[in-house]
């Protein structure tokens, strides 16, 4: 990279434009050849102030920093700088990455032809004319399938309780056994049928 330095009113070390030349180098290998670069360093009162300005073949990077002294706000202006480059160079990957639109054929409408017409481009007499061809694009449809669900039995043992039991207890048996149907009889001989809603709550129902 062409790096031009220009010093007002301040003294740069070598050390110094060494520091610039190697940062300016990876921020070229960021923007891709032919970028050239000037830098400017300045005081302000008791702060050191370096200004960069990096030209590439379409984009212009300008980036400043101040510090106390010269190699601190050359470090900082070569950050900023370095951030705008790597920013530059993402933005440019993900434009290349975006796939471009498909272009959308749309099919003529096709009208039948009448019984007896002459088709297009022929007189009466025989002779044939130019005339435009349509052509039809046949347009394929998938029928959208709904899926059907069809009740499921399942024939279970488990949803009779073979002992006696309290109401508390059959609640607490169907919670155990995490079933959402129970069949139980109390101990006078009548029977329940204990069942979870789709609400969550259970439900009691009496045989007579």
């Amino acid at each position: 990279m062409e790096v031009e330095f220009t010093a007002r009113q301040v003294s740069v070390p070598k050390g110094v434009r060494s520091q610039a030349e190697e940062g300016l180098e990876r921020i070229a290998r960021i923007l891709g050849k032919g970028a050239r670069a000037s830098v400017v360093f300045r005081a302000q009162r008791h702060l050191q102030i370096a200004e960069l300005t990096i030209k590439a073949r379409v984009q212009t990077i300008e980036a400043a920093g101040k510090a106390d002294t010269l190699e601190g706000a050359l470090r900082i202006a070569i950050q900023h700088a370095e951030n705008q480059a790597l920013k530059y160079r993402d933005r440019q990957f993900e434009r290349k990455r975006m796939p471009k639109l498909d272009k959308v054929l749309t099919a003529p409408p096709v009208v039948p032809a009448k019984r007896g017409a002459q088709p297009e481009g022929m007189h009466e007499n025989g002779k044939l004319t130019r005339a435009k061809v349509k052509t039809a694009i046949p347009v394929h449809s998938f029928p959208v399938s709904t899926a059907i669900v069809e009740p499921h039995i399942l024939a279970s043992g488990e949803a009779i309780a073979v002992k006696p039991m309290t109401i508390e207890e059959a609640v607490k048996d169907a919670e155990f056994r995490d079933k959402d149907l129970l069949i139980f009889r109390n101990r006078a001989g009548d029977l329940y049928v204990l069942h979870r809603r789709r609400d969550g709550q259970m439900e009691l129902v009496e045989v007579p």
